[in-house]
């Protein structure tokens, strides 16, 4: 039997990673960091990003027919969406919470994350490079 497909789903405002708050966030591109996860992955990789959460909810529903995994940047709807927690908690295989900043060590708005009771991780603060830890620790967690 083969490694199973691990899922890669980006939240909002992701897709301008080099552009958004570099004082945050860094200066590496989404592309960048898809390319950091496709070398790390010893299988199939579905790298994702949405500004539109519904489109998010329906990438988590397809996830729990073919993902052995997720990791998950949340990004915004960390703090405000029971919905995707929702989505999250009916995924049977271990799910990772990353984020680029430590959202522990930001302003009130951006500590809480409403995701992570849903998360079997959460990797906070390493900015970019916490997408490849990620990869290698899914396949750890996945049974």
């Amino acid at each position: 039997m083969g490694v199973p497909a691990i899922h890669i789903l980006n939240g909002p405002n992701l897709d301008l990673l080099g552009q958004r708050e570099p004082h945050i966030y860094g200066h590496t591109t989404l592309a960048e960091i898809e390319s950091m996860c496709r070398d790390a992955a010893r299988g199939d990789l579905v790298f994702a990003q949405t500004n539109t959460e519904s489109e998010m909810i329906d990438m988590i529903h397809a996830a729990r027919e073919s993902a052995g995994g997720i990791i998950i940047n949340p990004a915004g709807w960390s703090f405000r969406s029971i919905a995707i927690f929702d989505a999250l908690r009916t995924f049977e295989g271990p799910i990772i919470e990353l984020h680029l900043s430590n959202i522990h060590a930001r302003d009130p708005a951006h500590r809480h994350s409403l995701i992570s009771p849903a998360a079997t991780a959460v990797i906070a603060g390493l900015g970019a490079a916490g997408y490849p830890v990620a990869v290698q620790a899914i396949y750890g967690l996945i049974r």
